[in-house]
């Protein structure tokens, strides 16, 4: 049995998700869709599928779709994640952050389950090879005791790129480094070390004339007392360094590297030999061309496989939330220049604002 997809918004990100569903033998694309005219025609023409300017046309029209996924500015998410579950009763993929505000979030959530649909925030870096393996050593007290993890966004964003749309850059739409760029980086930071209980940061805009912060670092103290530290920036020149991620316990360490988190660099621990360590650096040393990586295949095959046999996703509403809560707790601390406790409700925070 196929599912059907239908996609809203026909941005940068519409290439992953086009090439995913076209490899995967149990998907099918069925329509695109797009308020700006030119880019749903191309996207409609080069998938080779009808395009619409109006997600309720394109719906209306083509009832057999199981799976609407949102691709908008991240800022739209919530108004469109709960328009569709309302009017349509169609599960929900949605590109991270999956808002930027978490009273949008809560609202995308019941939304969702009062009308019985699933909702699906995109984290592919999950299903990275290297990340996987890095997982279940977790799992397994491999480490023994975790003394801190780090995550790296090295990446180059031009003046020009965010020039491309007009909600680039901005609080409301786009939010800074860390809500649109660095959200998978510290996503796979709490899917590692477990639960945030407070966090310091600060941030800067050096290099691109825009709203938000290109700049941000934060520090983070986690409830099993392993300290976490984010480094994300766009203002990395002349291109693209590292999008990585590194774990150091007692018992070992671990360093995945690449442009998306995606290249086993490291991998030393107690009691394992060296033909095990090579093997695993060999066996997880490719890079990905972009920063994009490799898991939008991985990950659209959870999601067909959580809707065709009830089986649990991996990143559903309530577990995209988790990211979204330390991300604005992130923000909460740099405009109030204090440590922040989790849980809380954002009040300075500027995201989504």
């Amino acid at each position: 049995m196929t599912v059907k997809f239908a996609i809203v918004g026909c941005g940068r990100i519409l290439k992953k998700h086009l090439e995913a569903i076209r490899d995967i033998e149990k998907a099918e694309l069925v329509a695109v869709c797009d308020i700006i005219s030119e880019k749903a025609e191309i996207a409609g023409k080069n998938a080779n599928v009808p395009w619409y300017t109006c997600y309720n046309e394109m719906l209306s029209k083509h009832p057999e779709t199981d799976v609407v996924t949102i691709l908008t500015p991240s800022g739209m998410h919530a108004e469109h994640v709960i328009d569709i579950a309302d009017k349509y009763k169609k599960h929900i993929v949605c590109e991270k952050p999956m808002a930027l505000k978490l009273e949008d979030a809560d609202r995308m959530i019941k939304t969702c389950d009062i009308n019985g649909v699933k909702l699906f925030i995109v984290k592919q870096n999950r299903f990275n090879l290297p990340v996987q393996i890095l997982r279940k050593k977790i799992k397994e007290s491999g480490f023994g005791k975790i003394v801190m993890g780090t995550v790296r966004v090295r990446w180059c964003r031009t003046q020009e790129y965010y020039d491309s749309d007009p909600w680039r850059g901005t609080w409301a739409l786009d939010g800074g480094v860390i809500a649109n760029q660095a959200s998978h980086h510290i996503d796979l930071l709490e899917w590692m070390l477990g639960e945030p209980v407070s966090v310091m940061a600060m941030n800067g805009t050096y290099l691109s004339k825009i709203e938000v912060d290109d700049t941000c670092a934060a520090i983070i103290r986690f409830k099993n007392g392993a300290i976490g530290i984010v480094e994300a920036t766009t203002a990395t020149r002349p291109k693209d360094l590292e999008g990585s991620l590194s774990i150091l316990g007692e018992k070992g360490s671990c360093v995945i590297g690449g442009f998306s988190v995606n290249r086993m660099e490291e991998w030393n621990f107690e009691n394992e030999s060296k033909e095990t360590r090579d093997e695993i650096l060999q066996k997880y040393s490719e890079n990905p061309p972009s920063v994009y990586g490799f898991g939008h295949i991985r990950y659209l095959e959870s999601v067909i496989d959580s809707i065709q046999n009830g089986t649990h996703a991996l990143v559903d509403g309530l577990e995209g939330r988790k990211s979204l809560e330390l991300i604005n707790a992130i923000y909460e601390s740099v405009e109030t220049g204090k440590e922040v406790k989790l849980m809380f409700e954002p009040k300075w925070s500027k995201l989504g604002r």
